[in-house]
């Protein structure tokens, strides 16, 4: 296991295609319901705890060699909204093309071909961490660093919220974020045994509806 490369995955800077996605933020900004860093972080505490949950699951699983079509399937299943589900496969295509580049392997070339228009980021996520050399709660802390990184980012550009806020909000969130990465590496666990339905399915209905309404925006800062 390499530690250094657990580095490269979660890195901001690796060319995944996550800095054009707010992760639902500049949808709650203009409803009001993040208006500095207090509701940021509450924004990014329910994010984490449900949609950053399931998407560490289904990481994790991939990580330890899971079906990737089975993982995808379940994430579909998990997603209500299509333009969740549509951002979902672009950044999982872009995460395809920066991980086939860094860490060559069969299986992610197998899941590339499976999924030509790009498979669920979670899942592509994981199966980028097993072609790394890294484990199931290196690929579910990734996924659930993301799943706050990504919002506490956009609010500095949305709001010109301090980036040293940003920043306390997310190391607020730390023990937290740890707490989801056992959850999530336990359900992953499970899977093995008693197949995808071991996943959990945390909703987050304010993140869907918001992802609908801002898929239709005429002028956005963020793909979503």
């Amino acid at each position: 296991m390499s530690r250094a490369a657990l580095l490269v995955l979660a890195d901001g800077r690796f060319p995944a295609g996550g800095h054009a996605h707010s992760g639902g933020a500049e949808a709650a900004v203009r409803a009001g319901r993040i208006t500095g860093a207090a509701s940021l972080e509450d924004f990014c505490r329910g994010r984490l705890h449900t949609a950053g949950l399931v998407s560490a699951s289904l990481a994790a699983a991939a990580a330890l060699g899971v079906d990737p079509a089975a993982l995808d399937a379940a994430a579909d299943a998990r997603t209500p909204s299509a333009a969740l589900r549509v951002a979902a496969r672009r950044l999982g295509r872009q995460l395809m093309r920066a991980a086939r580049a860094a860490w060559p392997s069969g299986e992610l070339d197998a899941v590339a071909r499976e999924f030509p228009r790009g498979a669920h980021q979670p899942v592509v996520l994981g199966v980028a961490a097993r072609a790394a050399g890294l484990g199931a709660e290196d690929a579910a802390h990734c996924c659930a660093y993301e799943s706050v990184s990504g919002p506490a980012t956009a609010v500095v550009r949305l709001l010109s919220l301090d980036p040293f806020d940003a920043t306390a909000v997310l190391a607020r969130l730390a023990p937290e974020l740890d707490l989801v990465v056992d959850q999530a590496s336990e359900a992953a666990r499970r899977v093995l045994h008693d197949g995808v339905d071991a996943l959990p399915a945390a909703s987050a209905p304010l993140l869907e509806v918001g992802a609908e309404a801002h898929a239709a925006w005429p002028v956005r800062l963020f793909a979503s």
